[in-house]
């Protein structure tokens, strides 16, 4: 399986490269290797088509940005066009450096994906772990219903530039040479737009804003991201409007802390509880639940619900509830309970002071052998 070079390493810059540094940098590579200077050679036709696929991306400021956070996996759909966008690659390069253009009838009027959107969207601890449907406002562009797309008014139509005669070119001699320049008149579509669409102002395109509903699965975390197939801004001539990316971040809760599919609680007993045992309600996702402690529990003694967390985005299957115990000490006592504390202390004073001279006994055995 092959991997796509980075676009960076193909032109030999720098990823904090100028713009102009960039069209130096093609423009290099373009030259050296052109199909015209290296007929039948496929190792140079590849390098010419790598090279005009990485500068085609990386002098397009949005392009650039969601190649730098997302890398190639964030260009699907909006990339490359193929032979089409190695010719207006290399005209752009052509144009600025020598003075004349390089154009092709190919190039007019071809079809333009639509730009990708991304909405940030917060959920609460709740909603981010069981799920649920959102309705959302984004503005986008979307092809003129009145025009569809077209630019025109209704019954009227393009024509033919009558200044290069519908080829995008015109032609002036120099010495023994005609060169070719792209149309001025009408930037080398070959076509004038005589009665624009009055609802788009001749554009094909609208502005609007549009009420999407997402269905956000129960399970998404922080950083999850959501992908609507043509939600994006829509195409040029045709051209399949892009997608929205939907980024989630979730809101911490007050009780509940998550890791991975499992949630995690700290609930506080009494140390009465801890020392005699207790049957205690305990917070869940859903509801709550009743918990046995057992005697003798102690600070940070943990016990697991199985089922009672996240569902898993992968499986549907629940994590797990840890529970970790907190012993609360008692801070207001009345005199009585003051008193069978200290008669409890007595009691359990001789028996810590045994433990103590056992374990000091033992260790100073141990030396005198």
């Amino acid at each position: 399986m092959s991997t796509k070079r980075d676009f960076y390493e193909i032109l030999n810059i720098e990823r904090n490269a100028s713009n102009d540094e960039i069209k130096s940098a093609y423009r290099k590579l373009a030259l050296k290797y052109h199909p015209d200077k290296n007929p039948g050679n496929n190792e140079a036709e590849e390098k010419f088509k790598e090279a005009a696929e990485a500068y085609a991306i990386l002098k397009d400021s949005q392009k650039r940005e969601r190649y730098d956070q997302y890398g190639h996996q964030g260009l699907e759909g909006s990339s490359f066009s193929g032979f089409d966008d190695i010719f207006s690659s290399f005209g752009d390069i052509f144009e600025d450096f020598f003075g004349f253009g390089f154009s092709s009838s190919r190039k007019r009027n071809r079809q333009q994906n639509g730009a990708n959107l991304r909405y940030d969207l917060p959920l609460s601890f709740m909603e981010a772990a069981f799920g649920i449907e959102n309705e959302i406002k984004i503005k986008k562009t979307e092809v003129c219903s009145s025009c569809n797309g077209t630019a025109c008014e209704k019954g009227t139509q393009p024509e033919n530039c009558g200044y290069c005669h519908g080829t995008g070119q015109v032609s002036r001699s120099q010495g023994f040479f005609v060169v070719r320049t792209t149309c001025s008149h009408c930037s080398g579509n070959g076509q004038m737009i005589s009665h624009p669409c009055i609802d788009c102002k001749g554009t094909g395109q609208v502005d609007v804003t549009k009420k999407v509903v997402i269905k956000i699965p129960g399970g998404v975390d922080n950083g999850s991201r959501l992908r609507l197939t043509g939600e994006g801004e829509s195409g040029i001539n045709g051209g399949r409007p892009g997608d929205l990316y939907v980024f989630i971040t979730v809101d911490p809760h007050e009780f509940f802390e998550r890791n991975d599919t499992d949630v995690i609680c700290h609930i506080p007993i009494s140390m009465v509880q801890a020392a005699l045992g207790a049957t205690i309600n305990v917070p869940t996702l859903k509801d709550e639940t009743t918990l046995n402690i057992p005697k003798g529990t102690q600070y940070g003694d943990q016990f697991r619900l199985k089922g009672q967390g996240i569902p898993s985005l992968s499986t549907g299957r629940r994590g797990n509830q840890i529970i970790k115990v907190v012993i609360k000490t008692p801070t207001n006592i009345s005199k009585k309970q003051e008193s069978l504390l200290k008669e409890f202390a007595k009691l359990e004073s001789n028996t810590f002071a045994d433990k103590i001279k056992n374990i000091l006994k033992a260790g100073q055995e141990k030396i005198a052998k």
